[in-house]
């Protein structure tokens, strides 16, 4: 959907604060008006699921099946497990089904819209992938505490913008206790050229790479790795997909990062 071009929408933080908890009923009344589809979850970009899938799979290979040579050996072993992935701002459970339980044993659904939520439960996720959905958490993403030392991975994919800067921050350090001593967090999210893009329809965010770092590292997160998506098509925001977390009391790493091509036009 088109951002709002407006130019004096370029501090997330403050628009953010300045709508209070509107800025979160106003983005559920907007989902609540979205088809349970693939191409609602995409915006009507459902054909950009195997492009996405395709990237994320190969960005995360490394560390859930160790780092190869030229030859093909495992040079590095793999940095965290395959039983339990959380997909934050799941809707329907496209990422989970298309990409996250290709690897990961099961994963729990964590969405606030209770429609999405049935679909995944029902159709989506029946058939071969019914009961490999540990938990259907129907909460958003400024009041989800993650159980602690649960996940391998927490992912989480085009959510983020529709938190306030300091929700984002929280919900950041929540994840370092929730995922394991080795686990990552993954982070893949449109990013703009330069500042903050604010849309008014869905009350999101589109930050900036060197914001969306900033925000990273208020939590503690540190960057061990990114990438940009291809296969998109062009006139598409850039995303970014970051993934790592240090704990500074302990001093373990906890999560990770990648860099990808978003959803939204440019305006």
């Amino acid at each position: 959907m088109p951002s709002d071009p407006s130019p004096n929408a370029r501090d997330p933080a403050s628009v953010a604060a300045r709508a209070g908890d509107a800025w979160y009923t106003d983005a559920a009344e907007y989902w609540e008006s979205v088809p349970a589809t693939v191409d609602g979850m995409l915006g009507g970009f459902g054909s950009l699921t195997a492009p996405d899938v395709a990237c994320s799979k190969r960005f995360i290979d490394e560390f859930v099946n160790g780092k190869k040579d030229a030859a093909g050996n495992v040079v590095v072993p793999p940095r965290i497990g395959r039983d339990l992935a959380c997909d934050c701002g799941a809707g329907i459970g496209r990422v989970s089904k298309y990409f996250l339980l290709d690897i990961f044993a099961k994963v729990d659904l964590v969405e606030q819209n209770a429609k999405f939520l049935e679909e995944a439960k029902g159709a989506f996720l029946g058939g071969e992938w019914k009961g490999r959905v540990e938990k259907f958490l129907p909460v958003g993403l400024q009041s989800f505490v993650p159980e602690e030392g649960r996940y391998d991975l927490i992912w989480c994919q085009w959510v983020l913008s529709h938190l306030s800067d300091e929700d984002l921050v929280a919900f950041l350090q929540r994840c370092k206790k929730g995922v394991k001593s080795n686990g990552l967090i993954g982070v893949k999210e449109n990013v703009t050229s330069s500042g903050a893009d604010i849309d008014s329809d869905d009350s999101s965010v589109t930050r900036s790479d060197a914001i969306l770092k900033g925000l990273f590292e208020q939590a503690g997160l540190r960057i061990v790795k990114q990438d940009l998506q291809t296969g998109f098509p062009q006139g598409l925001y850039a995303v970014q997909i970051p993934c790592e977390p240090m704990n500074f009391e302990t001093g373990a790493e906890i999560t990770l990062i990648l860099r990808v091509i978003a959803m939204k036009y440019f305006v």
